[in-house]
């Protein structure tokens, strides 16, 4: 294997005609990566999005080829994956009002050009979920952007095609955590097509990397939300005399254990089944 790309929080490897996608234990807060390691992290990434996965494989076919054909230092962490050419947006569905979205709508009062109710606060339910897609930028933050100007990126078709699938991604998702006591307020896709033209859903899906995730029984709209996910770690170097670039401040123990604290608890709660990483 050849290792083609490190990021932020995964490592890419090329293996013949595929791809080996691993999971680590790194965590990223405002596009830094922090020194301190949370364990199990990747682990309970992948195994989470293969349980999404399976449940969602009606709603849009997903990357994964195997997630036992992999090397064994990489056991439990690393999917087998196929190569797709990936879309250059983020797709991002929002059912409630928090983070990026509640500063928009404050300032303007609509989300990437989607035009909200007035007098919403922090942490409302959405009348309806919206589909809210950024860039997906290499270097620097990524930015809102409208529908209209991805329709000009990748064109009406698809720009079509994926909004309703994000949205039914998270209807799906939102509904089923629901009903297990976990709010899912928004989250972020990825998709790429295959070699034959096939829309793909690629990289991780509802995970606590890539979605918020509040306790359904402490929800109150009108704060800031009780996290079952990687915000408690944002929310934790919110309070350092830290300028948000590299390097990043350790992560003290305790944040350390709280956080992965979270992460088996969203896992637990959302598979029933408990975790023996």
């Amino acid at each position: 294997m050849e290792l083609i790309h490190s990021g932020k929080v995964r490592d890419v490897y090329a293996d013949g005609d595929d791809l080996v996608l691993v999971a680590t234990d790194r965590v990223s807060v405002y596009d830094v990566v922090l020194p301190t390691e949370v364990p199990d992290k990747g682990k309970i990434l992948t195994q989470l999005s293969l349980w999404w996965f399976e449940r969602l494989a009606d709603v849009v076919p997903n990357h994964v080829i195997s997630a036992t054909d992999v090397p064994a230092e990489f056991a439990g962490r690393a999917l087998r994956v196929q190569r797709l050419t990936m879309l250059p947006v983020e797709w991002i569905a929002r059912g409630y009002l928090t983070g990026l979205g509640l500063k928009q709508y404050q300032k303007d009062g609509a989300v990437s050009g989607v035009k909200l109710p007035e007098g919403l606060v922090e942490s409302d339910r959405l009348p309806e979920p919206i589909f809210t897609p950024t860039t997906k930028a290499t270097e620097g933050h990524d930015e809102f952007i409208t529908y209209d100007e991805m329709v000009a990126e990748i064109g009406a078709d698809t720009a079509a095609e994926l909004r309703e699938t994000t949205l039914e991604v998270y209807r799906r998702g939102a509904a089923l955590a629901l009903d297990r006591g976990i709010i899912i307020a928004d989250t972020k896709l990825e998709f790429g097509r295959a070699a034959d033209g096939t829309l793909v859903l690629g990289d991780e899906v509802l995970t606590p990397d890539s979605s918020r995730f509040w306790p359904a029984d402490t929800y109150q709209p009108g704060r800031t939300q009780d996290s079952l996910d990687k915000q408690f770690v944002r929310d934790w170097s919110s309070t350092l005399d830290w300028d948000r670039t590299p390097p990043g401040p350790e992560i003290p123990a305790e944040v350390v254990d709280a956080t992965r604290a979270r992460y088996v608890e969203v896992y637990e709660r959302l598979t029933g089944d408990r975790w023996n990483g």
